[in-house]
Formats: structure tokens, sequence, C-alpha cells
């Protein structure tokens, strides 16, 4: 099913792969495959995912048949062998596998069937099947992630460079996409009015801050959401959606913005001039939820909006109180469509539930006790799947005037949806509701293992039936994150749950056993951090962000400095892959503020994470001193795995100063080497032998700068270090371009561009396409180097990424083109490529 070579995949022909195991005994590593599979914008070809209008074998051969790839993954059993048949499904799935590349995952053990031995002992002499073994699910995803990414890369540089090999993968580059606004579940009830007005404002009229105002719970986010939607083709350079209900700081606003937009927070220049210059002339639309906890931010919002094209729809509980605002205040449902929308919801937990001449009075009266505020009737409802609409009403009455009576200081709708809640919290059985209240320690998001720990204590609580509940009850609700389950709760369910913690004392001691979790997941997943799970460790900070930051406040409200700076270095190396390394040095240039207590390993740890990624930016000359200190350090406590990242660190420190120091460079790098075979720790990456490499292109040695680079890939492929990859190939293709061989060059920067699209750096795209620039302009192809070096130069922008990379050598080629007799046609060229869709330049740089 591989393509013939031709224009760009669709995303309904994304690469196929067909996943074989056993079903039951393979449950968890099969989702944790088909995650991985889906986190690279792969299509899984699945067994339990098909119809079946066919017979088994039938249907999994004609699966069989469509695939691109095949994934393997066995353990002990060897399946079930069908009348009739000599062989189980599992083997035959293997034999009748076309010719496609072939990824084998075998699961250690040492009670294996017999004929699955057979199978393995055929598999182990075939032909192009890579076999790893694994211990657990979490481990075959980052072994699947790595392989398929690898894969990927391998096959574009097998076929000499071209595309067409493997899929073109140009569509596939997701990471770069900004956050959109989230797709609802269920229709939008009773706005039409409010909805048309707001899409007035942001067209028509031409507003260019509109908020929705309203209290909570009233259903702002819902109508932004659809607001946002209804618009969306007004706004060119799409529509970005920024939650700011985790955000509890003022001045991470803009942090939030940025993060929204894909902007990389790499600690080089302020966030917010990156912002502002990456917003520049778009016509975009930011809808900024829930603004009212950080309002203090709006002047500077405000003045970010004033410097560009962008618009802004906001929803907050109090105006924003900024030049050129208009706002549309959003109050309770009308009688009619706050019943439609109770019997909408309550059809949801009881599909045959109909409103009748006998209940409707009922309904009726059930909204009107809850002031028709969309969420009230939303979590009346969800009882409905064990009460009728009489008993409902009756429990309300009884239990609403007791629990309105409470919050005098709230306006009387808010009181009525903090009642709503309460009165929902007590149906719940004690440990249940327990659960919910300690659940509002969460700033954001969280996972099963966070729910198990903070329910740790709980007797005889059966976590996941407890979370089943709440979500029943439309008190938490549920998302998909491929093979993790996450949970997430409104602002007011949330807020009830914190309240109610503070109020029986016991707010302090959940915020330390909240940020003890992410503590103790952190450092553990930095102890036993390897390269082959960047992606996954990357996710998995990504995902957890904002629960990480609530931790940190807290660490540091409660002055535990050095548990500050160890989760700092623990997370190191994914902060900085992620892109997100400028809030890092923002928390170590508070542990070193005077009057901090801290131990020498946290003043260390402190100090190089602070500099460590600061080279380029500054010309500091204490840096290099700092780097010497950390790696005398780690030396004295006998950590060779963080003397071997301090090395290659004051390589690059070496290097990049003025002027730079080669004889350091090389001395120090090669100790980081020495380290990594003495003590087989890989963790410094290819970065060591890239800067023996960079030597030797100082030193005008290109040949002997290409073997060392190549070296240099060679390792960063053992250890499955996708972005240690990406790096080596782009100083690889320098080196062959400073070596006349600008065709070999080509290879490199493509299969840089296919890796960097795998694992969403950004930078790497940008130094990929400068690449190809400087490649097209040895071949006279004036618009395509236009077009390559134009949307490098906008990703940079985009993206707040250092306009002039240290990866890159393109100045010299730049001048000559624009000294040339094709400037004109060439800047042409060069401003439609800031214009273009990514997608097609990668396609045209492939093809």
């Amino acid at each position: 099913m591989i393509p013939a070579a031709g224009g760009i995949r669709t995303p309904d022909q994304r690469l196929r792969v067909f996943v074989s195991s056993t079903l039951k005994e393979l449950a968890p590593e099969r989702r944790a495959a088909r995650a991985a599979i889906e986190r690279l914008s792969m299509a899984p070809v699945m067994f339990e995912l098909g119809a079946r209008p066919h017979p088994p074998r039938e249907l999994y051969r004609a699966y069989l048949g469509q695939s691109d790839i095949f994934v393997g993954i066995y353990w002990e059993q060897y399946g079930w062998i069908a009348p009739g048949e000599q062989v189980s499904g599992l083997e035959d799935e293997w034999n009748v596998a076309p010719d496609i590349p072939k990824l084998v995952y075998l699961k250690r053990s040492d009670r294996r069937q017999e004929r699955l031995d057979d199978l393995l002992a055929r598999i182990r002499d075939a032909d192009g099947a890579s076999y790893v073994a694994f211990t657990d699910a979490a481990e075959l995803a980052d072994l699947v992630t790595a392989d398929l990414a690898t894969l990927l890369a391998e096959r574009f540089d097998a076929a000499g460079g071209r595309h067409d090999s493997l899929g073109d993968p140009a569509a596939e580059v997701f990471s770069t996409e900004p956050v959109r606004p989230p797709s609802p579940l269920t229709r939008l009830v009773g706005r039409a009015g409010e909805l048309a007005t707001v899409a007035r404002m942001l067209t028509d009229d031409g507003q260019r801050l509109v908020t929705i105002t309203g209290p909570g719970g009233i259903g702002k986010s819902r109508l932004a959401v659809a607001a946002a939607r209804a618009v969306e083709a007004a706004f060119p350079d799409g529509v970005v959606f920024v939650d700011l209900a985790p955000v509890l700081d003022v001045g991470l606003v803009i942090a939030a913005v940025a993060n929204a937009l894909g902007i990389r927070d790499t600690g080089d220049r302020p966030l917010a001039e990156k912002l502002a210059g990456a917003l520049g002339r778009r016509r975009l639309l930011l809808v900024l939820d829930n603004v009212e906890q950080v309002v203090d931010a709006a002047p500077e919002l405000s003045g970010l909006l004033g410097g560009s094209s962008a618009s802004v729809l906001a929803t907050s509980r109090i105006l924003l109180r900024v030049r050129g605002e208009q706002t549309v205040a959003l109050g309770p449902l009308p009688s009619a469509e706050a019943v439609e929308l109770f019997v909408e919801r309550a059809r949801a937990v009881k599909p045959d539930f109909e409103l009748t001449d006998d209940n409707a009075p009922k309904v009726v009266a059930i909204c009107d006790a809850l002031d028709d505020v969309p969420l009230a009737l939303e979590l009346a409802a969800a009882r409905l799947r064990v009460l009728t609409p009489a008993a409902l009403l009756e429990r309300l009455d009884h239990a609403l005037p007791l629990l309105v009576g409470g919050a005098r200081d709230l306006p009387e709708r808010q009181r009525t949806l903090r009642a709503t809640i309460d009165w929902s919290a007590q149906l719940l059985s004690e440990p249940v509701r327990e659960l919910l209240v300690r659940l509002g320690v969460f700033r954001a998001g969280f996972g099963l293992d966070a729910v198990e720990w903070v329910a740790a204590d709980l007797a005889d609580v059966d976590v996941v039936d407890a979370l089943g509940a709440l979500v029943d009850g439309s008190l938490v609700r549920e998302q998909d994150r491929g093979s993790r389950a996450w949970f997430t709760m409104l602002a007011t369910v949330r807020e009830y749950g914190r309240d109610r913690l503070a109020e029986a004392g016991r707010l302090a001691a959940s915020l330390e056993r909240h940020a003890d979790f992410y503590l103790g997941l952190f450092v553990a997943a930095g102890a036993s951090a390897t390269w082959r799970g960047q992606v996954e460790g990357i996710t998995r900070l990504l995902d957890e962000h904002d629960e990480v930051r609530a931790a940190v406040d807290h660490l540091f409200a409660a002055r535990r400095f050095d548990a500050v700076a160890e989760i700092g270095w623990s997370l190191y190396t994914f902060w900085w892959g992620g892109g997100r390394s400028g809030e890092l040095v923002t928390w170590m240039d508070r542990l070193l503020e005077p009057g901090v207590e801290l131990s020498e390993r946290s003043r260390v740890l402190a100090e190089y994470c602070r500099n460590s990624i600061r080279y380029w930016s500054t010309s500091d000359e204490s840096i290099v001193p700092t780097m010497r200190r950390c790696v005398d350090h780690f030396r004295r406590e006998g950590d060779p795995r963080g003397e071997a990242l301090a090395l290659a660190s004051l390589a690059v420190a070496q290097f990049a100063q003025v002027p730079p120091d080669l004889e350091g460079v090389e001395e120090s790098a090669r100790r980081s080497l020495d380290l990594a075979a003495e003590y087989d720790t890989a963790f410094a990456g290819a970065m060591p032998g890239v800067m023996i490499g960079r030597v030797r292109l100082a030193q005008g040695r290109a040949d002997d700068a290409v073997r060392q680079f190549d070296t240099s890939l060679t390792v960063a492929r053992g250890i499955r270090d996708l972005l240690g990859q990406a790096i080596a190939l782009s100083h690889l293709g320098w080196a062959h371009m400073l070596a006349g061989e600008p065709e070999r060059a080509r290879q490199c920067f493509g299969e840089q561009l296919l890796l960097a699209s795998t694992i969403g750096h950004e930078e790497g795209l940008a130094d990929a396409l400068e690449g190809m620039f400087a490649v097209a302009t040895t071949s006279g192809e004036v618009e395509r180097a236009g077009r390559m070096l134009g949307a490098a130069e906008d990703i940079r922008t985009r993206k707040g990424l250092p306009t002039r990379s240290p990866l890159s050598f393109f100045e010299p080629f730049l001048e000559r083109m624009l000294a040339g007799p094709e400037a004109s046609r060439f800047e042409a060229a060069r401003r439609g490529g800031r214009e273009a869709e990514l997608a097609d330049v990668v396609e045209l740089a492939l093809a």
C-alpha cells in the first residue's frame, strides 16, 4: 500500500500501522502501542477497531493488505487455532504480512508457550525484522515511538532523499500547531441571539476586544467556543484557545498565551517581546477563557493587541475595564430553553426520558428552582439516572433553601450554583464525596496515578469506581489522552472542593501532598530518563505542566528550595527538548536570589539549569567558570551521568565564547565521551561528538568533521535520541555543504526535516529549511531557495525562536544571493515563503 511518488497525503491517507498480538494478555500494551502510533499522526490498524462484518481471518488479512508497517507484540501465549487451521491467527498474521517494514517487540517472560517460541525463532531469522525486548507498556510506548520515527528517517535516507518510499510526512508536522478551541460534545442550547451578537461584533462591527461576562456556570466558555467556530473563516491565521483557569499568577498570563500559540520560551529574550513579534500583522482570534482571576494582566494584553492585527474574545466573571472593550452580558436561559437543555442532558443519562404532560410541570419547577443556570441544570439532570422528576424536585425543595442560605456575599445565582454543587455532592457516598473535595487541590487536569495518590489513605475506596461516579454526576470530565485516562473539572466545581478543604483547615496539607506527588514523579522520571523516552517524557511534562507549576509555587511558598532545585534538574532535558526552558530559568533565578538558603548541591543544580542554555544569547564570561564548578561538583558527588552532561554543556560554552577555546572544547567533549563509555551512560546524548565535529569545521577540516558528525549520528540512533539525531544531521549536512557536496547535504537536511516534524521540534524545522535554502542556491534554484528561507524565518518569528541558530551556517549563502543578479526574484520568493503553508513548503523541500 505504500504509494507511488506523488502529492502529499491527505489526513485520511496517513501511514497505516498494523498491530499484531494476542488480544487479552497484551491489552495494556496494545493501548500503549496505539497511543504511540497516533502520537506520530499515523493510523493504527487493529483487529478490535474494526466493525467486523466479515470472519476474523478475512478481516485481519484485509487489514494487512492495506497497511504500510507491521508491528508485532508477543509475550507468552501463541493464540487460538481455529478449527481446520494449522496455525494460530497470530502466526498467520506474520505469515501473510506483505513485504513492508516489520518491527517486533517481545515482552520479557520465562513461561512462553512452545509454539510461540518456534514462531519467534523464525522471526529472529527473518530478514528485515527489527527485534527488541521490553518490560511494560510504558517502555513499549517509548520503543514504538522512537522506532517509527527512526524508520521514517531511514526509509527517507535509503531512498536517496526522496520522500515517496514511505509516504510524505509533510502533513504530519503536528506539534507546531496552536491550541484550537475544544470540540464540544453537545450542542449549544438557548444562546442563538447571544451567539449572533458576538459573531457580528467580531466580524461585521470589527470589534477587536469582546468580553462575555456572567457568573460561574452560566455558559460563558461554551458560548465563546461556539462563537469562535462560527467566525473562524473571518480569521485567516486561525483561532487560538487559551485556558487561563489554571493560571493564578498575573505574571504567567503572557506565558500561557505564548504557549497556546506554540511560541517557545527558550530564555534567550523576553517572552512578551517574542509574543509581540509572533502576533505581528497576523489576523487571528485569541479566545481567552476565565480571565477574571488574572484580570490585572488585562492592560498588558490590551497593549499587545494594540500593536498587532489580532482580535480577542474573552470570558470573565467581571469586566476587564480596558480601552476598546465591548461586552456581552450573559444571564440565565429563558425558561423554554432551560427546559430544553434540562431534557437534552437528562436523555444523555436516561435515553428514554420524555417530556410529558405529567412531568413537564415538575421539570419547569426544577429549572425555576435552579434559576435556569446551565451548569446547575446539567448537574441536576444527571440525577435522573435514578430519580424521577418529581423525586428530584422534592429533594431540591428540601435541600436548596438550606444550602443557598450559606454564602450571603455571593450573587444570588452564584449561591444557587454553589448550592447545587453541594447538593450533588451530598448525594454521593461519603468516600466519593471526600474524593471530590480532595480533587479541588488540582489546578488543571490530572491522571489516574495522581488521583490514586491523593486518595491513598481513603479506606475501602476503588478509585476507578469513585471517579466513575463523579463522571456520571457531571462533576468530573474524562478526556482521552491516548494510553492515559485524563480528567478535568470545571472551575466552579474545583473551587468548591478547594473551598471545602480551606474551611476544614486541610488546604495547606493537601497542597503539600500534591507537591510531593509531582516532585516524586518527575525526580523518578529524571533518574531513569533515557533519550529513547524523549517524546513520551516531553508529552507527559506538557500534560502536567500546570500541576508542576502549582507544585513549584507551593514549594517556594513552603521554603522547600532544595526540592525546587531537584525538580528543575530532573526536568531539565524534558524542559529543554519541549521548548520550555525559559520558565525553568525563572525558577532558578529565584533560587539564586540573595537570602535564599540552598545546599551546595541545590546551588550547583540551579546554576547549571540557569546557565546551560544561555551560551548563544549572552556574552557573560561567567558561564564557562560556572560550568566548570558544576563539573567539579558532580565529580566529587560520584555522579558520572551529571558530570558527563555538565562536560558536554561546558564544551558548548567554550565554543560559544569569543574567541572559542577549541582545545578546551575538544578536551571537555572527549572527557564526556569517556565517561559515557566507562559508566555506560549516554545521557549527554550526541552533543559531545557534535562539538568535536564543530572543532574540526572551525579548523577547516571538513572531511574530518563529516566523519565525526556521522559517528555522532550513529550514537544518537543507537540510544534512540531523536533530538540528537536531528542535531547531528544538521551538522552533517552543513559539513557536506562546506566540503562541496550539496547532494549529500540535501539528504541530511531532508532526513532532519522528517525527524524534526516527528518530534515537533520547530527549531529543527527552521534549521533544516535553512539548509535546504543553501542547497538550492548551489543549483541556481532561486525561487525554491527564497521559499525555503522565508518559511524558516516565519517559523522563527511565529514560534519566538532565536533569529539566528548556532546550528546553521547559511549567512554566506544569503550574502551571495543578495549580491547576485537574481536578488529581487529571490526576495519575492522569500516573502512568499513567509506566507506559505508549512506543509506546502515541506513538500517542496522534499520533492
